[in-house]
């Protein structure tokens, strides 16, 4: 099943999976955290439970405008349990999300993913995905 995370107890749920990618997230700060991102920026968070109700893939996403493509959904956070990848949780998970894009009339989804994450970069692949671009980042 997947939801958007929106009480409390269910945005809790999804830091277990969501500490996996953000290591630096604290349990205690995430609901505050991400409650702020909700209000500053839009920020939604969706997730896919499994049949024992456990949350298997969690996903972090905004919508915006560009010149150069018009509406799109940017997906800031997408990860799978690592205990059970390879299961079709994070191909489920991003086929509710493109519907979810469709039906806010975005024409793209856009993601970041680190250099290091050859894994998830193989699945993106296989889910239709093309690297365009280089993202440059200066850290102050």
């Amino acid at each position: 099943m997947i939801f958007r995370a929106e009480t409390d107890e269910q945005i809790q749920a999804t830091f277990p999976v969501m500490h996996q990618l953000r290591p630096h997230l604290t349990a205690d700060g995430y609901v505050a955290l991400v409650r702020e991102l909700m209000t500053e920026r839009g920020y939604r968070l969706a997730a896919l439970r499994d049949d024992t109700h456990e949350v298997r893939a969690v996903a972090g996403y905004h919508f915006d405008r560009m010149l150069y493509c018009d509406r799109l959904l940017l997906l800031d956070d997408f990860v799978t349990d690592e205990r059970v990848r390879s299961r079709g949780f994070g191909a489920r998970l991003l086929a509710w999300l493109r519907d979810e894009a469709r039906a806010a009339g975005c024409t793209e989804i856009h993601l970041l993913s680190n250099v290091q994450r050859a894994g998830a970069h193989r699945f993106y692949f296989r889910e239709g995905f093309s690297i365009n671009g280089y993202f440059f980042r200066a850290v102050l």
